[in-house]
């Protein structure tokens, strides 16, 4: 059996700085989505992959194919709410977000510029 949702709540997401984020920003330039959230919707098993990878990696891209609009951008809202993820940016279908992960060794996480 899968990890229940209510499960994987987190801290309050971090306030970064606007040159912070385009620090990131240019960091997931080159990202290609490692998690794609189908007309389905969120299940248990997408976000536990969606956690496992966000903590391995800290910055990813998550592409939400689903025909409305709203109901994209509810997906990305909770994916962040849910996780306390960081949304950096969206373009289309594509959310690009950060969560450090504070059990990684300093030297192998993302090295974020002071404010």
């Amino acid at each position: 059996m899968g990890i229940p949702v209510g499960a994987l709540l987190h801290s309050a997401p971090m306030n970064l700085s606007e040159s912070q984020k385009k620090h990131l920003r240019g960091l997931g330039h080159a990202l290609k989505p490692v998690i794609i959230v189908g007309d389905a919707g969120l299940s248990e098993s997408v976000v536990a992959e969606f956690e496992a990878t966000l903590n391995h990696h800290e910055l990813i891209k998550v592409r939400v194919r689903t025909g409305d609009r709203t109901v994209r951008d509810e997906i990305i809202e909770k994916l962040c709410s849910d996780s306390a993820a960081n949304l950096i940016q969206r373009i289309g279908n594509v959310a690009l977000l950060y969560r450090p992960n504070l059990n990684k060794k300093l030297e192998q996480r993302i090295r974020l510029p002071s404010r």
